[in-house]
């Protein structure tokens, strides 16, 4: 395909040559020592009927906690995140070996021995039904019940099983085995086919760089053009400020209002709940169905800012027909360093179980009516540390579409990669046609398979079509007859000449709210709408292919440039130029030995080398006690060219601190620069700089600058801003994401540098205030 310049396409692409002038060579940081590479754990011979228990026993004479945990880890098939926490098996034989343990053990047995405690496992037990009968049977038996017998009969039991107990049990089952299952298990939300044997539907993720409400809107006609789009019209925002969520929200909701499908299907924005409930104070009924990422214990959920009693809280006041979408992903726990010594797959099951319990209560307080909640599994987007390959996604995608399924719950999947992980667009396809025969609930849908803001590959409108042609998969009823009326399917589902045109469903759109111009004028309109979205790097799918659910081929050609982009962009070095471009620049290191290990191994990029660690404290003591009130952190992330290219941290940062100077803050004269740096990173410096002074109660920051994963085109930088007491950074890694604001998707093309400073000075002001 023909090369573009970003300019072109977005803006400046410009590639800069990299070398390690300022790193170790100049004693600047230490070389760090490859870590030794971690073998997995072995399980020797064992007893054709020996139970896990009897072998732990056997082996070392008593219970073993830890060995217990590694044993039903080395269940799983193979994935890195199992690896780094400890549990997967070395080779086939001791995963073989682990899985005949598991499968003669009784559930009984497993339930009294919980592979790890907290309020969250104990609320699970406390919502599992009690089963003599089922706590008899063995792991081996249960597979072959809900292998061999019917729906109603699985449906049954399902309420006495808990997650631990479904956890193990995907583990004992093929790919086939878990597509078998996903085939006859099904739970619908009340009212709906979503959920239903033979449907799949659909969340509009229509997602803006900057928050704008045009490109939002102009991306849900998009969808609905190709008949997509029947579950939730739901956006990730850039800002989690409640002014935006509440614009964001009343634009969603006025679509639905103005075609009356308010009750058909609800809109969203995925903000934190808090949020989410300050804003319907403020504009009652205007929030759709709340959201919220759920973990599966205490701890990691403390990473969320959020508890049971929170979730409790803010459910117990919802009425009407929605409530809760929640999401998870395998390996989000203990990335957050909340790993607690178990696997990723009961992670992820009791994720499903703390959502059963939230549901059970719902369900309860009215009056036994059932609004929807479901569970969306965003099973690649945290990248490979957790798994890297096209057929892990593949088996975390049916894991988890039977977990949810066996827990009762409606669930769907982002089959989703990032651009560091070893996955393509083509891989993408391929994995989707291995899962859809689990007929999970439903998929993501955007215009391409590209998020112009998270900078992820997940399912586009096309695939959606695609799907449908190929599996026969159908949409909710009420949508599909909506699509009818919007004439862009006939009255036998096939598209009509109106099929994939946004601009017709923006020409309804105003013929619902009573517009009287033209459709010429109408569409003139539209035309204009679409050029200024494309402009600002959002894409729209327009028409279609050689086929139906094919992509424009000039879009196609686009999308697969971004994806070219953004494995340049991850693989280049932060140069030795630039950093000479930074006033007063300190650079340091992290343990990460090289880019590749940055890459792989995040936790690597989170801590300081020995020799940052003493050329901060070398910094510290020049300030004589004299903290000021804001250090900057610069990390290259996983886009250091975020950072590099023209016009992006040098607006912002000098403008940024003219600010804050201005409004009476002092501000670190030096810029500290970290190769290899993560979001964590930035704590550490926090901890190094100000956890040793003498007022406790005297509030200090960090900004820190990173790289965002690539893949929009815009190349991104993000600023994390974490306030807190003395106090607070004098503890060691009790500062994390959970007080952390973010301004992201910064850049001459996105959320320009001269915003960016603007809104993190007005964050900054909120958060010294509110300390």
């Amino acid at each position: 395909m023909d090369r573009m310049s970003r300019k072109d396409f977005l803006g400046k692409m410009g590639l800069l040559s990299a070398s390690t002038v300022l790193w170790p060579q100049n004693g600047l940081a230490n070389v760090v020592q490859s870590p030794e590479p971690q073998k997995g754990i072995v399980i020797g011979p064992i007893a054709e009927n020996e139970t896990l228990f009897s072998y732990i026993e056997r082996s070392k004479g008593h219970f073993d906690l830890t060995l217990y945990r590694q044993i039903i880890g080395a269940a799983n098939d193979f994935k890195e995140g199992d690896l780094s926490l400890g549990v997967a098996a070395q080779d086939d034989t001791t995963r073989s070996r682990a899985r005949k343990l598991l499968s003669n053990t009784k559930i009984g047995d497993l339930d009294r021995q919980s592979v790890f405690t907290d309020a969250i496992d104990e609320l699970i037990r406390k919502t599992t039904f009690d089963s003599a009968k089922v706590k008899n049977w063995t792991m081996g038996e249960l597979k072959n019940f809900v292998l061999d017998e019917p729906e109603a009969s699985i449906k049954k039991i399902m309420p006495a099983l808990t997650s631990d107990c479904i956890g193990c049990l995907v583990k004992l089952m093929s790919n086939d085995e878990l597509i078998a299952v996903g085939q006859k298990v099904f739970n619908p939300l009340a009212g709906s086919n979503i959920g239903s044997k033979g449907y799949l539907s659909a969340r509009v993720q229509p997602n803006s760089p900057t928050d704008n409400t045009e490109d939002i809107v102009w991306q849900v006609f998009d969808a609905w053009s190709y008949a997509v789009g029947d579950l939730v019209l739901g956006t990730n925002p850039v800002s989690s400020e409640v002014e935006s969520v509440a614009k964001i929200e009343k634009a969603l909701f006025e679509i639905l209002t103005v075609f009356g499908l308010e009750k058909t299907l609800p809109n969203c924005v995925l903000s934190h709940i808090d949020v989410q409930a300050q804003v319907e104070q403020i504009q009652p009924g205007t929030t759709g169905i709340w959201f919220q990422s759920l973990a599966g214990t205490v701890g990691a959920n403390q990473t969320f800012d959020l508890s049971i009693e929170k979730m409790q809280d803010h459910l117990s006041g919802r009425t009407g027909p929605y409530a809760l979408y929640a999401e998870t992903g395998q390996g989000a726990d203990f990335t957050n360093g909340h790993g607690a010594g178990f696997d990723m797959v009961l992670h992820e099951a009791r994720k499903y179980g703390f959502l059963r319990a939230l549901n059970m209560d719902i369900v309860s307080k009215n009056a036994g009516s059932a609004p929807w909640v479901h569970v969306n599994d965003v099973a690649g987007f945290i990248g490979p540390e957790v798994f890297k390959t096209k057929e892990q996604l593949v088996r975390c995608c049916l894991e988890d579409t039977v977990m949810g399924k066996l827990h009762g719950l409606t669930i769907g999947l982002d089959v989703c990669s990032t651009l560091h992980m070893d996955v393509s667009l083509d891989d993408l396809t391929w994995c989707i046609d291995q899962i859809m025969p689990a007929n999970p609930a439903y998929l993501m849908a955007l215009p391409t398979k590209n998020d112009p803001m998270l900078s992820y590959l997940t399912t586009s409108f096309s695939d959606h079509v695609r799907i449908r042609e190929k599996f026969g998969y159908k949409v909710n009823d009420a949508m599909w007859d909506f699509f009818k009326k919007l004439e862009v399917i006939d009255g036998t589902g096939r598209p009509t000449d109106h099929f994939g045109d946004p601009i017709w469903v923006y020409y309804k759109y105003c013929l619902a709210k009573g517009d009287q111009r033209s459709e010429k004028e109408i569409y003139a309109e539209g035309k204009k709408a679409m050029a200024r979205i494309r402009e600002r790097g959002v894409p729209l799918a327009e028409k279609y292919g050689e086929h139906i659910y094919d992509l424009e081929p000039q879009l196609e050609k686009e999308v697969k440039w971004l994806y070219e982009d953004a494995k340049v962009s991850l693989w280049t070095e932060m140069t030795d130029d630039f950093v000479m471009t930074i006033p007063t620049a300190l650079p340091i290191i992290t343990n990460s030995t090289d880019r590749k290990d940055y890459v792989y191994h995040p936790e690597s990029g989170e801590s300081l080398s020995k020799n940052a660690i003493a050329r901060l404290q070398e910094l510290r003591n020049t300030w004589s006690g004299r903290l000021p009130d804001i250090q900057f952190v610069i990390s290259d992330g996983l886009n250091p060219r975020a950072l590099m290219d023209e016009g992006h941290l040098m607006p912002y940062l000098m403008q940024l601190k003219d600010r804050l100077t201005q409004k009476g803050y002092t501000v670190g004269q030096e810029n500290i620069v970290i190769k290899h740096g993560r979001v964590r990173a930035g704590y550490a410096c926090g901890e190094l700089l100000f956890g040793k002074h003498n007022d406790s109660s005297e509030n200090k920051a960090i900004v820190h600058l990173i790289g965002e994963r690539p893949g929009s085109g815009h190349h991104n930088f993000s600023a994390y801003l974490t306030a807190a007491p003395v106090k607070y950074w004098s503890q060691t890694a009790f500062i994390d994401h959970n007080i952390t604001k973010v301004v992201s998707g910064i850049s001459d093309t996105s959320l320009t540098p001269d915003r960016a400073s603007q809104q993190t000075l007005t964050i900054l002001d909120r958060l010294f205030t509110v300390i």
